[in-house]
């Protein structure tokens, strides 16, 4: 299970928005339990690539990310993405590139302006499996 804050949840909501009509990115860090992941930051990234089917983060805002990430006690997570135009699921090029079988892949999709859906999946040999996910008020 994977739990944001409503707060970190809005707060990659409007990143995604304001990025309309591109992907927005990220990383997301926090805390690990056994399978269980608490977020305890967002990090909203740029999209280097400018574009509304894929991203790539920025290297330096990602290597200043994880040195944020280490000052302040927190293990990376994972990262995360919106997909403008298609469901909350992980493209093929998103299953692709999930070089980390550890990391958690959140999709934000912003299909329906009026109804985001956030979904959190593991990936691993191409095979993406849905995480639990809990948005906590």
């Amino acid at each position: 299970m994977i739990t944001i804050s409503r707060d970190d949840y809005e707060k990659m909501l409007a990143h995604a928005v304001s990025e309309l009509p591109n992907e927005a990115c990220g990383l997301i860090a926090g805390t690990k339990q056994g399978s269980d992941k608490q977020i305890k930051k967002v990090y909203l990234l740029t999209n280097t690539d400018h574009s509304n089917e894929h991203f790539s983060l920025d290297p330096k805002e990602q290597l200043a990310a994880v040195k944020d990430m280490r000052a302040n006690g927190l293990v990376p997570l994972g990262n995360w993405h919106s997909h403008p135009e298609s469901p909350s699921r992980p493209s093929d090029e998103d299953k692709r590139l999930a070089f980390d079988s550890t990391a958690s892949y959140l999709i934000l999709s912003l299909m329906d302006r009026n109804a985001p859906i956030l979904n959190s999946f593991h990936v691993e040999n191409s095979e993406a499996d849905t995480e639990e996910l809990v948005i906590e008020e």
